[in-house]
């Protein structure tokens, strides 16, 4: 196939790689697969997907980016495949990033290892009634990439059925293994105890097949982590676009040629009595079909343009409120108490639901207690305590959600969700997009936010606008305790990735003028959908009719600076919480501002550039016609962090004497 790309390669226009040297050891892996199993190929890896059964025309036709692609209809790279299927082993979303699926993939091993622990029956065993095992196909280079420490350690120390296969070829595009690192894959993993490790000639398919028996087996059987160091030459371009005539020199090249995979299975064909003739044959009608498999994939159609927005989102089946959301007989309780009693119904009813994160388990239950007794009741295998590794946390729910678990996690404060952001960015929010909708990320990931009292420039910090950047995700952000609790079901039953944020400020309303955040707890089955605000404070009708009345539209703690301000107005104000930033509550936003032609949108975090002043922008553009005076913005100062002194804390933030002044030069317009 790599002959046939080359020799059309104003056809093969979009970048790929191929398996050219790395045959044997793909092919090898390949045929030991069951349907139980899972494996992430990485984008050299064709061999291995021709070896798990896809034909090569349904490989060309995403070369190609066609319409029939059957990966990802035409959105992704050359060998990036999915799959769910009972024919073949399943394949989770595989991105182009280096290294990054290897924590996705080892979610994958947790989840399994997870319904064996809840003996679930959503757990897909061999035809010999054997455990699954899962492969992680990746190249030695990515092996210095931090986030595959972070799935090597936590492979090791939960003891997951996971198969890390490194096809070592001694480059990393056009860096040698000298110049890149001081130590090989299987160097490196003796230093994670418990994992185990071999290397093979990955160019011999007699002893590259006889290694992945003897390792898939065992994983099987004992159900621990192995990695393989398979050697084997780069014969190909690293890319299409990055040559081997562009770094390597012919002595490399004659080197690498002396392991060609190909002559040493022809000569083991030829021992084992296979005739020359026979092997003739093969080759010839392999070349056959290639060259027909690619006639088929050059004619076959281009995507239509109409569906290049699908699968953002899969549908989600929270669309109405339904619940009670103030029963009477209920008493007032915390913000941080009805986080706590909605994560306690949904794991009472959902067996595949699951909670983790920095300090989550039983001896703390979370920094601010969020997860307070929840380890005693549903055990350490359901709530559990990480090592510090946001990227791993986030990361393993795209695996976690794949098998079918639901995959609650926590990262400790917003401030420290950037070592997260790889993973958010390259493989959640691009899942379900790249997967046609094959493998949407459920996971409901639990960020505590905010500044008050002194909390200091590292646990401050508010990251709305970088993540709404984020395509594919959901974020949501409660005020009061009966949106915390509505708000944190209809993130769980989303199928799709939603992060939410939960200020510390208002947990146990300590602040001043934030007891409104407490709330009668609702139902149980009181339910909000997504993309719903909520109109906090309702403008005085006489008033309104007078024109003489504006809107803040805010969330979060910015709920209760508003409400401190407009009793400075009486009635002369309307408040929305927004409780979801995304999806957006259009409809409410823009008719609350056409009805009162004055709008001030309120954020905490720095003001420039941010999610507030693009909404700002979204308002004029959509109601410029009913404004009688600009779109306000009113958000914290442009400082790099929120400062610890509290009085300097209190000069960056909002409060309710700025927005009182802000409402003041609104009415006098």
């Amino acid at each position: 196939m790599a002959f046939t790309y080359e020799a059309n390669r104003s056809i093969c226009k979009y970048v790929h790689s191929t398996s050219r040297g790395h045959e044997a050891i793909q092919l090898a892996t390949a045929f030991q697969l069951t349907t139980a199993d899972w494996v992430s190929p990485y984008y050299r890896d064709e061999s291995l997907l021709l070896g798990l059964g896809f034909d090569p025309c349904e490989l060309m036709l995403q070369l190609l980016a066609k319409a029939d692609d059957p990966f990802t209809g035409g959105r992704e790279y050359y060998s990036h495949p999915n799959y769910r299927g009972n024919d073949k082993p399943s394949i989770i979303h595989q991105s182009s990033a280096t290294g990054m699926q290897v924590i996705p993939t080892t979610g994958v091993a947790q989840g399994l290892k997870y319904l064996q622990a809840i003996k679930s029956d959503q757990l897909k065993k061999t035809s010999e009634g054997q455990s699954p095992v899962v492969v992680c196909s990746l190249g030695d280079a990515s092996i210095t990439e931090g986030e595959v420490s972070e799935a090597f350690q936590f492979a090791v120390l939960k003891k997951l059925p996971i198969i890390y296969l490194v096809q070592d070829n001694n480059w990393g595009i056009s860096v040698s293994a000298e110049e890149a690192r001081v130590m090989d894959a299987y160097e490196y993993a003796g230093g994670f105890p418990g994992m185990h490790r071999i290397r093979c000639d990955g160019s011999d398919f007699t002893e590259a097949y006889e290694t992945m028996q003897h390792v898939i087996d065992h994983v099987r059987t004992h159900q621990q982590p192995y990695l393989v160091q398979a050697y084997v030459p780069l014969l190909n371009h690293h890319t299409s676009g990055v040559r081997k005539e562009f770094y390597r020199t012919a002595e490399d090249l004659e080197k690498h040629f002396k392991d060609d995979p190909f002559p040493k299975l022809h000569q083991l064909c030829l021992q084992q009595g296979i005739a020359e003739e026979v092997l003739q044959q093969i080759n010839s009608e392999a070349k056959q079909r290639v060259t027909d498999d690619f006639e088929k994939a050059v004619a076959a159609a281009e995507p239509d343009v109409v569906t290049v927005a699908e699968h953002v989102f899969v549908p989600t089946p929270v669309t109405e409120e339904k619940g009670e959301r103030s029963p009477a007989d209920k008493e007032k309780i915390m913000m941080v108490d009805a986080a706590l009693f909605a994560i306690r119904e949904l794991m009472e009813e959902y067996p595949e639901a699951l909670l983790y994160g920095q300090d989550v388990g039983k001896r703390l239950g979370g920094v601010f207690r969020e997860a307070a007794t929840l380890a005693e009741q549903f055990g350490d295998h359901r709530v559990f305590n990480t090592a510090i590794q946001e990227a791993y946390i986030i990361g393993s729910t795209v695996g976690m959600s794949a098998i079918g678990a639901k995959p609650i996690v926590e990262v400790q404060f917003a401030d420290y969700i950037y070592p997260g952001f790889n993973q958010l960015v390259t493989e959640i929010s691009k899942s379900s997009y790249l997967s046609c909708g094959k493998f949407p990320v459920q996971t409901l990931i639990r960020v505590p936010i905010g500044a008050y009292g002194g909390g200091g420039p590292y646990h401050s910090g508010s990251v709305e606008t970088t993540l709404l950047s984020i395509k594919g995700i959901k974020v949501v952000y409660p005020s009061t305790a009966a949106d915390m609790k509505g708000l944190m079901k209809a993130a769980f039953h989303d199928p799709n990735p939603v992060v939410m944020l939960e200020h510390k400020g208002l947990y146990w309303s300590k602040v001043p003028g934030t007891e409104e955040a407490k709330t009668a707890e609702p139902s149980s089955d009181y339910i909000i959908p997504l993309g719903k605000g909520r109109v906090v404070l309702q403008a005085d009708d006489e008033l309104i009719d007078e024109g003489e009345t504006c809107c803040i539209i805010t969330y979060g703690m910015g709920v209760y600076w508003a409400l401190a301000a407009a009793k400075q107005f009486d009635g002369a104000v309307e408040i929305i919480d927004l409780r979801t930033l995304f999806p957006l509550d259009e409809e409410l936003i823009f008719s609350t501002v056409k009805k009162h032609g004055k709008c001030l949108v309120l954020t905490e975090e720095q003001q420039n550039n941010s999610f507030a002043e693009a909404l700002a922008y979204r308002i004029t553009y959509n109601c410029f016609q009913w404004l009688d005076a600009p779109v306000e913005v009113l958000g914290a100062l442009n400082v790099p962090a929120v400062p610890m002194n509290m009085a300097l804390e209190e000069a960056v933030l909002p409060n309710a004497t700025k927005v009182r002044e802000r409402l003041w030069k609104l009415f006098n317009v």
